[in-house]
């Protein structure tokens, strides 16, 4: 398999665990240094971002991905990846539902030991 479909299958099943919280699943994929950019700015590193899921202060009741492009370097020991994505966060405070479009861009590093983890996650809010 080459690396371009082992990150669609990883990406895939990152926003699978993200929707059902599962912890020990996304603590395999992000790499201990994490850092992740919030579309709002915050920053979150693997620790923090893990306990935001578990709380439910990151909800995601769906994700779409409506794009999603691949983009191995370094002998297919890195990828970028580019892709936009829309999220269902559940009902809002007036609860009725609540989506977001978000542009994100991810790397991707593969090591020789734990495979493919993700280090650097930026998203990016789009017009609805």
């Amino acid at each position: 398999m080459s690396a371009i479909q082992e990150i669609e299958q990883l990406e895939r099943r990152r926003f699978d665990a993200q929707i059902a919280k599962d912890l020990p699943t996304l603590e395999t994929i992000f790499a201990d240094d994490l850092i992740y950019t919030h579309s709002n700015g915050h920053q979150d590193n693997k620790v923090s971002y893990l306990a935001s899921i578990a709380s439910g202060q990151s909800r995601y009741d769906q994700v779409a991905i409506e794009q999603l492009v691949v983009r191995p370097y370094n002998d297919e020991h890195t990828a970028i990846v580019n892709a936009l994505i829309q999220i269902d966060l559940g009902p809002g405070a007036d609860g009725q539902p609540s989506f977001t479009r978000i542009k994100y861009a991810v790397v991707y590093i593969k090591d020789a030991a734990k495979g493919w983890q993700l280090v650097l996650w930026h998203a990016q809010k789009q017009a609805s």
